[in-house]
């Protein structure tokens, strides 16, 4: 089945919540980005980005929920489940961000976290365009947004090692540790998007 055959009024609703998840886990981003620059509000973005986590657990659960009772859906069952898992997946590794900024009390954003932030909004950004391209068929501009992606997971990976590396340039075990598992898990995020990403392609390409 063509992708063009998707677009009747039944199907909408999956479409309707994968951009209801798109937009949730942007504001996600955007909270975060909101939290490092502005930090001396950050028990307050914290609360904001939890709430938006546990706002994506109920959408996600909605979306499983309405794939168990669908007959027929838009696109495979698998590849929706795989697609709104994984993207659910980016959401906890930016409140898993925020979490350990609180829980190992960090006294003021490291210029990394900054770089950082700004790489997972970028990524989420071209997620979120790249999600409404999967109604027109837009193959190529598909792959070139999933390229995107792949460049900033690209340069989350040398941020990571450059940001290692000088952290093991000081001499605070415990400031090591926890800025460490900061980046990583920033890091992380950035992978997720890229799953994100190859699942979309993969389902385009499947139904063009």
């Amino acid at each position: 089945m063509g992708l063009r055959e998707w677009l009747i009024p039944r199907d909408k609703e999956f479409f309707a919540l994968l951009a209801d998840e798109s937009r949730n886990v942007l504001d996600g981003a955007r909270a975060l980005r909101e939290m490092i620059i502005n930090f001396e509000n950050r028990e307050e973005k914290y609360k904001q980005i939890r709430d938006i986590e546990h706002k994506g657990d109920t959408i996600v659960h909605n979306i499983f929920e309405k794939l168990d009772k669908a007959f027929i859906t838009p696109i495979d069952q698998e590849d929706l489940a795989r697609l709104a898992s994984n993207y659910d997946d980016v959401i906890d590794g930016i409140y898993g961000v925020a979490k350990r900024i609180m829980i190992y009390e960090i006294p003021e954003p490291t210029m990394e976290m900054g770089e950082f932030t700004e790489i997972v909004v970028q990524c989420v950004v071209e997620i979120d365009a790249t999600l409404n391209l999967m109604h027109k068929l837009d193959q190529p501009e598909v792959e070139q947004r999933c390229i995107e992606v792949d460049r900033l997971e690209n340069l989350a990976d040398d941020l990571l090692n450059r940001s290692v590396g000088n952290l093991f340039k000081t001499n605070d075990p415990i400031h090591i540790m926890k800025l460490k598992e900061i980046y990583e898990r920033y890091e992380s995020i950035t992978d997720r998007c890229e799953d994100v990403t190859d699942v979309i392609h993969d389902i385009v390409l499947k139904n063009a």
